[in-house]
């Protein structure tokens, strides 16, 4: 197939890549690097890429044009900087209202996004969170963007597929807590972990959820992919510490979370797991080591947040 992969040097869209090329489709990837890295993809004889961004409407249009994709999965995402309002609503609502436009012109046969769980707001109602809780996106420049976006796509005559993702993780991954910690823990750095839990979802069994949707399973509209499950952060962080093969002189300092932090966020897979006949089945330790044998063969130069930070407001 023809599949055009938006942010494909990214976390999510390289590993999507890479599987999609080694089976012998023809893939595009469009990326601007903002978060994304060169190493993630190598040169091969199925493989383009284009430097951009989505924000351009005739870089878009042309690279629709030529390529005539029969599949487009939209991983492209603006969150670098929490404060930086204006590159997320270019990326993410600009780029994605894009993005929608070219592949209706095109004859796109289905089309692929990646929403946030930060849609369902910061502390959500229920738990585990079901796919008729509202949105609530205003706790996060991120949220805002990604969750407009997301109703472009939906206003759309395209069959898509959005799948709000739980916290995904593996090797390339740089945003969120499992990178940070590698960083502090390989530097001499003081750590902390919050008393909170999340569901973390390994990148592998993430991907086997779009391969499925890319194949045709599933039908126009929403899903979770998510383990089902959830764990502490000390428990990332203690898989973090095992993986790496050291000894602390003392247990990591706990803090008690802020009120605006969801002592858990757990989103409900049943939908997923019915419609697409899967489920998430890479234990945390497992997971956490082979992100951890990628960070020590690559190293980590920058991490991301996608919210702000307490000393931010």
């Amino acid at each position: 197939m023809q599949i055009l992969i938006t942010g494909g040097s990214g976390f999510i869209g390289s590993h999507l890549a890479d599987y999609l090329v080694a089976r012998g489709d023809h893939v595009l990837v469009i990326d601007n690097y903002a978060t994304g890295r060169r190493d993630n993809l190598s040169t091969q004889s199925n493989l383009k890429m284009v430097e951009g961004s989505i924000a351009d409407p005739e870089l878009v249009q042309r690279v629709f044009s030529e390529f005539k994709p029969e599949i487009v999965v939209h991983a492209a995402a603006s969150y670098k900087d929490p404060s930086n309002w204006s590159e997320d609503a270019r990326t993410n609502v600009l780029g994605t209202a894009n993005i929608v436009q070219a592949s209706e012109q095109v004859g796109v046969r289905r089309l692929i996004y990646f929403q946030t769980a930060l849609c369902y707001g910061l502390v959500p109602l229920e738990q585990p969170i079901t796919l008729i809780h509202p949105l609530r996106p205003e706790g996060s420049s991120y949220a805002i963007s990604k969750t407009a976006g997301e109703h472009y796509i939906a206003l759309g005559k395209l069959d898509f597929i959005s799948f709000r993702l739980a916290n995904a993780y593996g090797p390339r991954n740089l945003s969120g807590p499992l990178p940070t910690f590698y960083s502090r823990l390989t530097t001499g750095k003081k750590c902390f972990v919050m008393n909170t839990r999340r569901d973390f979802i390994f990148v592998d069994d993430l991907i086997q959820v779009v391969i499925k949707a890319i194949a045709g399973k599933g039908t126009r509209g929403y899903y979770h992919i998510s383990s089902g499950g959830d764990y502490s952060i000390k428990e990332l962080f203690d898989a973090t510490v095992k993986a790496l093969g050291i000894k602390l002189e003392s247990e990591v300092e706990v803090r008690e979370r802020n009120p605006d932090d969801a002592f858990t966020i757990l989103l409900d897979p049943s939908k997923t797991n019915h419609d697409f006949g899967w489920e998430a089945n890479t234990h945390l330790s497992e997971g956490v080591a082979r992100a951890i044998d990628y960070y020590r063969q690559f190293g980590i130069q920058e991490t991301f947040t996608h919210l702000r930070t307490p000393l931010d407001k």
